[in-house]
């Protein structure tokens, strides 16, 4: 495998191990173009395989978790695939694609990027979701609102609906 040694500030040193071509599996590349990306928060790096010419975009992002602080206190890293599962669950036979799913989490987890914060409580993302939920589809609202707020009849279940109807 190509690696490439970086020397830190520190004169601790980093190996850095090349992308794997998405179309060969080659790990042979080329940098031909690097730029900001994300208002400065990452770098984006356009490739190009040597084994198959085949370009490709990469970024490069400083890892700094976002926690969610949960009802309970305790704290878990943010799952973008938590949400999406969640919201799969919440969609199921619905006509609402993956990739408005995906969307959606992403431009929540995008919010918190530009927040800058380091912890988020799990009840302020839940309620971002049930609002652009309600924007997407009205089914899929009340499943999640079900769980979300912990429905335990089915009265519940008709308040919900009738209070989006009403909101309509």
């Amino acid at each position: 495998m190509v690696t490439s040694t970086l020397c830190c500030a520190n004169n601790s040193t980093l190996r850095i191990l090349t992308m794997i071509c998405p179309k060969c599996g080659s790990t042979n590349d080329k940098v031909i173009d690097s730029r900001s990306a994300h208002n400065g928060r990452a770098i984006r790096r356009r490739r190009e395989c040597y084994g198959c010419s085949y370009r490709f975009t990469t970024y490069e992002t400083i890892e700094a978790p976002l926690q969610v602080i949960k009802q309970d206190g305790s704290r878990e890293e943010f799952s973008k695939e938590k949400l999406v599962n969640g919201l799969r669950r919440a969609c199921h036979k619905r006509p609402v694609s993956i990739s408005v799913i995906e969307d959606l989490v992403m431009s929540i987890q995008h919010h918190f990027e530009q927040t800058h914060l380091r912890e988020v409580p799990a009840k302020e993302i839940g309620g971002m979701i049930m609002d652009k939920l309600r924007e997407i589809d009205d089914v899929a609202y009340v499943r999640f609102a079900s769980v979300y707020r912990k429905f335990t009849d089915a009265t519940q279940f008709a308040d919900a609906a009738h209070k989006l109807k009403t909101s309509n």
